[in-house]
């Protein structure tokens, strides 16, 4: 996403808004980094980032304190720059003067009852997932096991059969048919469902049916990190699949690499069993444990073995 209005971020944040006349869905927040002015307001513009959140603190508030005729003339420059708007945490006391100042240059003056490091944390931390890029792929995502596993394959294929069946052992659907996938840094995919479809599985020869309703809500989440894809495909006999897998294969989404197994699709085979032993196995190698280099390691080293008794 793009932007994020301001209306928002006051909602999500619980925040008070001492300049109600200002429209502030009309104000768009584009960059998740916050500023704290201190060097503003001391005089030093140079460098000031007027597109971010500017945040007043305990520190920056005592030193307008010190000479308030100063601080007033500063904040009103840091106003016509029209920053996305001024939050003071703390619960401080705001002037009315500063007030005035806000509805004049049209900027939101706003306070927070937060200590202002956990409120900078939070607001950096939610505007760095609403603003993150984003795609949307044709696949489900489901949570198995704590792992994110997305299922991708042509359509038609069995995904949301898949998914049904994961559901019914205990594991959570997080959407069917289309996943919003979002870079929230350079090692975390998160996904999420579109909310017009949140829940909804479509079944072929059934139709639509609510996941949350049929199984409660212990079978469904909202967002879950993409830690594993799984590509189903028809089973092709000239196909060459991996049968150890003792390197790993991966598929990229947004510049971030995600391991990825192709999983043929045959009369007998249980997919939900095996997408469950692919969560487990992932998991397993994040904690130091690979199953298919300890069976190469126990081969190799029988294979040495018979070779010295042949000496």
């Amino acid at each position: 996403m793009d932007y994020v209005k301001l209306s928002k971020l006051i909602e999500k944040m619980k925040i008070e808004n001492l300049t109600p006349d200002i429209d502030v869905k009309k104000i768009l927040i584009k960059e998740y980094d916050v500023n704290r002015p201190a060097l503003q307001l001391t005089g030093f513009f140079e460098y000031f980032d007027n597109h971010r959140i500017q945040i007043i603190g305990h520190v920056e508030h005592t030193y307008m304190q010190q000479n308030e005729d100063k601080g007033v003339s500063m904040i009103k420059k840091i106003l016509e720059y029209q920053v996305p708007c001024l939050i003071y945490c703390r619960d401080l006391e705001i002037s009315d003067e500063v007030v005035e100042l806000g509805n004049t240059y049209g900027v939101p003056i706003l306070r927070s009852k937060e200590t202002t490091s956990a409120f900078m944390a939070e607001v950096i931390r939610w505007l760095r997932v609403e603003l993150a890029p984003r795609i949307s792929v044709h696949g489900v995502l489901v949570d198995i096991y704590g792992e994110g596993v997305l299922i991708m394959g042509e359509s038609g294929i069995g995904k949301s059969e898949v998914a049904i069946e994961l559901i019914h052992r205990g594991h959570r659907l997080v959407s069917d048919d289309v996943v919003e996938i979002m870079k929230v840094s350079d090692e975390t995919l998160i996904g999420t469902a579109p909310d017009i479809t949140r829940h909804f599985i479509e079944l072929r020869g059934i139709g639509i049916i609510d996941a949350k309703t049929l199984f409660g809500v212990e079978g469904v989440k909202n967002t879950q990190s993409i830690d594993l894809v799984i590509q189903l495909e028809e089973w092709n006999k000239d196909t060459d699949y991996d049968r150890m897998g003792l390197e790993d294969k991966y598929t990229e989404f947004l510049g971030n690499k995600v391991v990825c197994h192709s999983i043929p699709i045959r009369p007998g085979r249980n997919v939900a069993i095996i997408c469950e032993c692919a969560a487990v196995n992932y998991r397993q190698k994040k904690m130091g444990y690979n199953a298919a280099r300890e069976m190469y390691n126990r081969v190799t080293e029988n294979m040495m073995m018979n070779t010295r008794k042949d000496d």
